[in-house]
């Protein structure tokens, strides 16, 4: 197979292009104890249906309503635990936010 020096460039340009994304992603992986504090935890969806016992489909609600803040790295939703604590606090009943509160503190020791 025959690859004409303007096919390569192109494919180069491509590759070069999304190996500087991945690079900018790493980074922002890398600086993440920068940003967040010791005790901050990131929970992706999985985590934070289980903790709240929702669908995939409830919070993707709550994050298009705005209720509840979230980020994305990688096409991939994460949540910080104090933003879940404080949607929780407002949002939820007593019981589901003590429930939250027992399981993200028994995760903060183990």
């Amino acid at each position: 197979m025959y690859i004409n020096n303007e096919d390569f460039e192109k494919w180069m340009q491509k590759l070069s292009k999304k190996l500087n994304e991945i690079g900018q992603g790493l980074k922002s992986l890398i600086n993440t104890s920068e940003v967040f504090s010791e005790e901050e935890k990131l929970l992706d969806n999985q985590d934070l249906a289980f903790l709240l016992k929702v669908s995939y489909r409830t919070l993707q609600r709550y994050r298009t309503s705005k209720k509840l803040p979230y980020f994305m790295i990688a096409h991939k939703t994460y949540y910080r635990t104090s933003d879940v604590r404080e949607f929780v606090r407002s949002h939820m009943d007593f019981h589901t936010w003590q429930e939250f509160e027992k399981q993200t503190d028994s995760s903060k020791s183990t």
